[in-house]
């Protein structure tokens, strides 16, 4: 036996909010999905292309590429999940998206400072390269 339709305003108001909240989680975690998938398939491109100039040098630059996309979509994953606890769930629901959130905002955080460091540590050898390219060059003494 279906359930009885929503007879007073009030019920057809939170019925519409509850579908709007449902399906705009499904928007952003879909989102966050294609951003997963264009990162995997750029960084997967950028793989392809030094595997067949043989630049395994350029290996950390795939990784950061990657990195980026997944940090960005877990910001993404991370907004459905906050949307998820504004339709009043269970307390057993707060609790498994409180579990995701904490796992996907520490994700979030190592991703990002491993992309610092990887940055700072490239923008170190970028400069060294530099230095030891300009001390090579002959000096004008006089």
């Amino acid at each position: 036996m279906p359930a009885p339709e929503p007879t007073t305003i009030h019920a057809l108001a939170e019925n519409g909010v509850l579908e709007a909240v449902l399906w705009l989680k499904l928007s952003v975690e879909t989102i966050g999905a294609v951003i997963i998938a264009l990162g995997i398939f750029g960084a997967g491109w950028l793989f392809l292309k030094a595997l067949l100039r043989r630049q395994t040098a350029d290996f950390t630059a795939i990784r950061l590429t990657l990195a980026r996309y997944l940090a960005l979509a877990l910001e993404f994953q991370l907004g459905a999940d906050i949307l998820s606890t504004a339709i009043a769930p269970s307390w057993e629901q707060i609790g498994k998206l409180g579990a995701i959130a904490v796992i996907r905002t520490a994700l979030n955080f190592f991703l990002s400072r491993e992309m610092k460091e990887e940055k700072h540590d490239s923008s170190e050898q970028h400069v060294t390269a530099k230095a030891a390219g300009a001390s090579s060059l002959p000096s004008i003494e006089g």
